[in-house]
């Protein structure tokens, strides 16, 4: 039998998990629901499942195994809770949730009921990431030195203006870096370790409308005591492709979308070579830079057979619960620090309140 997916929640991003798991062999979307009946009516008959009105009505079909949820960012925890009870396991697009204290709801729901739960993070499963995350693994760089990170998209104000949650702190949680630029703060804590401390400023310089930044900048202490950047904005037109560089006292390597713009090491490898020529090739396309649905599928359908694989193994999926709280913190501490002047340490003690205008 494959495994039935559920997805709640059937906006934009959940035609990507659809043409994930249209691609995944043992894997089927059996059913959808969404708060708006008709978007359920169309991808229902778009992706040829059963649609449902009711959501606990969903989680009772025996057909499915995985819920996947695809709601706005704030409104994550209640679906997945309700599926994890249901005895379903549970994926959740980035980010896992807003709060801290909503991510832990939603990791102890499935701890108790023993399912399993991921956070899609699928940069993580970029092969030139996957590349330098192995080097970093075989310590060729040395003494990990500085790690800088860098978001900067473009976002019209007709973007914001399309969604009633977009640039919303109750339901988009932040603007760049939460909405946009996790998705690199998450691998550079994953290229990185984890963070000691940052110092930030964040600002909204070119949108109306939104509550939230559209640009920021953050310093950050690793806690192995290298040190790095988080550069975040929705306001560099026309858009650029995210990039990660990561240096040591033995090497450097640049990452630009999904091509490696720089591969050097002090000890030299056979291998290097061919790690230059294959991912120079610039597959990286625009990377969502100006067009958030201008984004590849294939990074989801690496991470959803990685969870399958954890389902019927009862392994630990490669980025689950823990792995996705991680960057909601970073993010979190970046935006205290912005509103308070200070640094921040992590791990945060609670979740920062949000400034009264």
């Amino acid at each position: 039998m494959p495994t039935g997916f559920g997805l709640v929640g059937c906006g934009m991003i959940a035609n990507f998990h659809a043409k994930a798991i249209e691609h995944i062999r043992g894997a089927k979307i059996v059913a959808c629901f969404d708060t708006f009946t008709s978007s359920a009516d169309r991808f229902a008959q778009a992706n040829k499942c059963k649609a449902y009105h009711k959501l606990s009505d969903m989680l009772a079909d025996a057909n499915v195994d995985v819920v996947t949820v695809c709601t706005p960012s704030g409104a994550h925890k209640d679906p997945a809770v309700a599926a994890a009870k249901a005895g379903k396991h549970v994926v959740v697009e980035k980010p896992l949730e807003i709060t801290l204290k909503r991510c832990d709801a939603i990791i102890d729901a499935c701890k108790k009921n023993k399912v399993k739960l991921c956070t899609i993070l699928p940069s993580r499963f970029s092969p030139a990431n996957r590349a330098l995350k192995s080097a970093i693994d075989a310590k060729r760089f040395g003494k990990l030195t500085l790690g800088d990170t860098y978001v900067k998209w473009w976002r019209s104000q007709e973007y914001y203006d399309s969604g009633g949650w977009r640039g919303t702190w109750a339901l988009d949680g932040g603007g760049a870096y939460m909405n946009q630029a996790i998705h690199n703060v998450d691998l550079l804590y994953w290229f990185m370790g984890d963070v000691a401390e940052v110092a930030a400023v964040t600002d909204r310089l070119a949108h109306k409308r939104i509550e939230v930044e559209d640009v920021g900048v953050a310093a950050i202490r690793f806690k192995n005591g290298a040190l790095g950047t988080i550069e975040a904005t929705t306001c560099a037109h026309p858009g650029l492709l995210k990039k990660t560089e990561i240096h040591g006292s033995q090497g450097t390597v640049i990452v630009e979308q999904d091509d490696v713009l720089f591969w050097e090491f002090e000890k030299s490898s056979s291998k290097d070579a061919a790690v230059r020529r294959k991912f120079a090739k610039k597959v990286g396309g625009t990377g969502g830079a100006s067009d958030p649905s201008a984004i590849s599928y294939t990074g989801h359908m690496e991470q959803l057979k990685d969870f399958i694989k954890a389902i019927r193994t009862g392994k630990k999926p490669a980025v689950d619960g823990h792995e996705g709280r991680k960057s909601v913190e970073i993010i979190l501490a970046i935006y205290k620090s912005s509103w308070t002047g200070r640094h921040v340490g992590l791990p945060l003690k609670s979740d920062p309140k949000i400034p009264k205008k």
